[in-house]
């Protein structure tokens, strides 16, 4: 995976290019590279984040009004200044940045190497650069044409762009399967992985579409397919605002997604909800209303933080709803020869709508006849454009590596359609479906107190910043807020944690238990509350620390356990939404007290693009 920014036009190329690397390095910051065209084709790159390399340059001669920039999230080759993008071709006439995987670069490689092309890096990039160059001299044709037949050949995933030291006012850009977007400028043109270093400069962009290729030559756009047919590109009006993708005044951009959810969750609801009308309207689902109401099972497809959204969704649309629902490891069930009917419908999630498993796993369900709703939160991206129908769901850019906002925003979407779902089989009584209208709107303001804790979390993290191991326990629809808390813990603190549900404590994990272990428990007052009083009391006869996130006002708790951490009373159905947000705030104050880097932790990228 990687983040890709380019440009060609009248200003200063460089300074473009930093500046939107730096807005996508949380796509990949194993190491950066720039290409520009000044005085000759000439590439810098550096292991490490975008700002190494800024200090690496400062020195040099960095002029030229077109140029491609790269950060890398390694996949062929180990992280270091040779296998940085972008990579020259034999001649070193031409340049690449690529983010996918050539599958078979392999075999092509070793045929270059048959014909005496002698390679630097271990990376499959610079195979395709070598391939599109042997291409053009041996038939003789345009850059544009050989990189037409190249792809043509190639297995995999890829979004290129390319620059020529004869072509000094051309960039060549292709993908299939890893997204790119084409800002359109006055008399120039910005290239990136999405809109966020675009924005800046225009709210016009085309979305490049799979096998598709553009040529951007002396500020003209032409695009074609493999085919080599034209193609009348679309110009979507971006509403993404520069404000949304900075820091606003927070250290991290963790920090600031956390506390942007009660706004978030209250724009993933903005239009669709209505107690008073006593109306839940998703109109990307409307032409589908009819598949979805007669539908004999739902299958969830996500990964990571999206699969743990699902299995959420998986308790509301089975007891309000009753419909059988199976929730997948998208990149697990494609792999699979699943059982998969017409009468089927498939939900996919994904935060960037970019994830190459779940892309796959969706291609695998459409070619069995199953009608495939998308969740996703970036307009444009690839999920939505894959599905039959689906809703986004609005949370605005999420920079930090680990998704905070995206799931309360995926948990409120599917939420609501597993209301409409139920309303529409009418399997949900008046009166709860009533209750449930009410907590919705309800549910941003409760968010905001949730937060009023950031204090006396942060002081519990102080306390259990140097813990080894770290155990979360709930049940019934706390039971996916433990998994969620676990992996956050997890992936931004290097703490090991595990996630359960409270009742399999006993059947392994309570061996573990001894008073250095910390137990969080999701413990808020619902139809599991009773239940979950023995766990905790299981766990204090063996000595363990207990957490407990308990419904404000709880007493019982509140002298069983070590720490309590309230949130509000909120319907039953919806208590993930709100006991997610201290486990998030604990695993951001102990990464941080840790010294480790909470936006971009080690070896993860936001938007997986790769298999």
């Amino acid at each position: 995976m990687c983040g890709i920014v380019a440009y060609t036009g009248q200003k200063d190329a460089y300074p473009i290019i930093i500046k939107g690397l730096k807005r996508l390095e949380y796509r990949g910051y194993d190491s950066t590279g720039v290409a520009l065209l000044n005085g000759g084709l000439n590439v810098y790159k550096k292991k490490g984040k975008v700002s190494e390399l800024e200090s690496h340059l400062q020195h040099e001669h960095l002029s030229g009004n077109i140029g491609i920039g790269h950060t890398r999230w390694a996949t062929h080759g180990e992280p270091n200044d040779v296998n940085a993008h972008p990579h020259y071709s034999a001649s070193k006439n031409l340049a690449i940045i690529h983010n996918g995987i050539i599958e078979n670069y392999s075999v092509i490689k070793q045929d270059l190497i048959n014909k005496g092309h002698i390679f630097l890096s271990e990376t499959d990039s610079e195979v395709l650069i070598h391939f599109i160059e042997d291409i053009q001299k041996k038939a003789q044709c345009s850059l544009e044409e050989a990189v037409r037949l190249a792809l043509q050949e190639v297995v995999g995933a890829y979004a290129i762009v390319i620059m020529s030291r004869d072509s000094p006012r051309k960039l060549i850009a292709a993908r299939k399967g890893s997204p790119l977007v084409i800002g359109v400028g006055k008399d120039e043109y910005f290239l990136a992985s999405d809109a966020t270093p675009i924005i800046e400069y225009t709210n016009e962009v085309i979305y490049l579409d799979d096998h598709q290729i553009a040529v951007i030559s002396d500020n003209q756009l032409d695009i074609k397919n493999l085919e080599d047919i034209h193609i009348i590109p679309y110009v979507h009006k971006l509403e993404l605002e520069l404000e949304s993708i900075e820091k606003g005044g927070f250290e991290h951009f963790m920090l600031k997604e956390i506390f942007e959810q009660p706004k978030s969750v209250k724009d993933s609801m903005r239009g669709r909800i209505s107690a008073e009308k006593g109306q839940i309207m998703l109109g990307g689902l409307r032409e589908y209303l009819d598949k979805l109401t007669q539908a004999q099972r739902i299958i969830i497809l996500g990964c990571g933080t999206s699969w743990h959204a699902g299995l959420v969704a998986e308790y509301i649309f089975e007891e309000y709803a009753r419909i059988p629902v199976e929730v997948e490891y998208a990149s697990e069930f494609r792999y699979r020869n699943p059982v998969i009917n017409p009468e089927d419908i498939v939900i996919a999630i994904s935060q960037s709508g970019e994830t190459a498993d779940t892309l796959a796993a969706i291609e695998l369900a459409k070619s069995k006849g199953a009608v495939i709703f998308g969740v996703c939160n970036v307009v444009g991206a690839s999920i939505p454009r894959a599905t039959h129908a689906g809703a986004y769901t609005h949370a605005g850019p999420e920079i930090g590596v680990a998704s905070t906002k995206a799931f309360t925003a995926q948990v409120t979407v599917l939420s609501m359609m597993a209301i409409v779902a139920a309303k529409s089989r009418g399997t949900i009584s008046d009166k709860v479906y009533r209750e449930l209208l009410t907590a919705f709107e309800d549910i941003p303001v409760k968010i905001q107190q949730a937060l009023n804790s950031n204090a006396q979390i942060k002081y519990i993290a102080d306390i259990f910043k140097d813990a080894r191991n770290f155990l979360y326990l709930g049940r019934g629809y706390n039971f996916p807020v433990a998994l969620e808390g676990a992996l956050k813990l997890k992936e931004i603190s290097y703490i090991h944690a595990e996630g359960y549900p409270a009742a399999e404590m006993k059947h392994g994990p309570i061996a573990l238990i001894d008073e250095e272990m910390p137990v969080v428990f999701i413990a808020t007052k619902d139809s599991s509350y009773e239940k979950i009083v023995s766990n905790i009391q299981e766990v204090r006869a063996r000595k363990g620390r207990v957490i407990a996130v308990v419904t404000e006002g709880d007493q019982l708790i509140k002298q069983m356990a070590e720490f309590v951490i309230e949130i509000p009373a909120t319907h039953e159905a919806l208590t993930p939404i709100l006991a997610v947000i201290p486990l998030q705030l604990l695993s951001y104050y102990i990464a941080v007290m840790r010294g480790c880097n909470v936006d971009q932790p080690r070896n993860l990228a936001k938007s997986v693009t790769v298999e």
